[in-house]
């Protein structure tokens, strides 16, 4: 089969930001952005394209006021320790300050077995060095080490979100220094906003990769790739070798637009790599960006370069139609 037909895409409509995690259990977890930004619902699936048939769950809904009242923006899942979690960001208004959101990060943790029952319990506010926008914050564990990553406005730098990675002392609390280890500075990074988000990380070949979003959240939108060798200190920047060029953008004779904001999985038989991601079926958009629902969650199988590097490819039509 060819892997580029092995899913039909769009796998679920109108969710962006899609984070999709196979568990033990056999099930895929799946949680992205909701058009309306208002509450965090959980699906499962045996598998990837059933996701979409999925009953969803709510397991939290914004608050009427406060920090955590707006703009709830792309819910993570993970499974740490025998135990759930779900990294999201909140604003406490929905209006800008200088272009800028308000948005910090938080953490949900579910101890039931099943993430879909049970309670979910606030452990609160990821501290970081600065009061500023901060989103996206994704969790890996290397050589019995846990990391946190996330974009975050420097007040110092231009722009809107550089990447910053540090030391985890548990799920929710940060521990030593935060590093940046990139920030917007290629052409393709600063097309109407200056923008490093969407941090994915993928361990293989003895290699960490963290695949990023950057540019505006049109058609211009796009991914790029940090590499690190899986020996070196992930805490000196000078370890993170970046992409000079987009790994994954735009297609236009495929009609995908604004591919980014992705997750990593692997397929139902264990044996291949797959890209979970967020894009548009047309390039036109009427208004703000953010608030246009239409970002669909696909899946894509990568494949591998012989140097161990991720080969994306280019982004494959949809192969089921979309109602608009």
């Amino acid at each position: 089969m060819n892997y580029q037909n092995e899913y039909i895409n769009p796998i679920v409509e109108q969710r962006a930001d899609p984070w999709v995690y196979k568990h033990t259990d056999g099930y895929y977890y799946f949680t992205a952005s909701v058009p309306a930004y208002d509450l965090i619902e959980l699906r499962r699936s045996k598998t990837i394209q059933g996701l979409d048939e999925a009953e969803p769950v709510v397991a939290w809904r914004k608050y009427e006021t406060g920090p955590m009242s707006a703009n709830i923006w792309a819910p993570e899942i993970h499974y740490i320790d025998g135990k759930w979690y779900i990294y999201f960001a909140a604003a406490k208004t929905t209006e800008t300050n200088d272009g800028l959101f308000d948005h910090r990060m938080f953490v949900l943790e579910n101890e039931s077995e099943n993430p879909l029952e049970g309670t979910w319990v606030e452990k609160g506010k990821i501290k970081t060095k600065w009061e500023s926008f901060a989103l996206d914050a994704t969790t890996f564990e290397h050589k019995g080490i846990r990391y946190l990553v996330w974009p975050q406005k420097d007040p110092d730098i231009p722009g809107n979100s550089n990447l910053y990675i540090a030391e985890m002392e548990n799920p929710w609390t940060i521990k030593g220094e935060s590093v940046m280890i990139t920030k917007p500075e290629y052409d393709w990074e600063v097309i109407g906003f200056l923008v490093n988000e969407g941090p994915a990380v993928l361990k293989r070949n003895g290699k960490i990769f963290i695949a990023y979003s950057a540019s505006a959240t049109d058609f211009n939108y796009c991914m790029g790739l940090l590499t690190a060798d899986e020996t070196s200190d992930l805490l000196d920047p000078k370890s993170w070798r970046k992409s000079k060029d987009p790994v994954f953008q735009t297609n236009e004779e495929n009609s995908v637009y604004g591919p980014g904001h992705n997750s990593f999985t692997v397929s139902e038989d264990g044996t291949k790599d797959v890209m979970i991601y967020h894009a548009r079926n047309y390039k036109d958009i009427d208004g703000d960006p953010l608030y246009d629902p239409n970002r669909h969650t696909r899946a894509q199988v990568i494949t591998w370069n012989e140097d161990g590097t991720p080969n994306f490819g280019i982004p494959v039509p949809d192969g089921r139609p979309v109602k608009n």
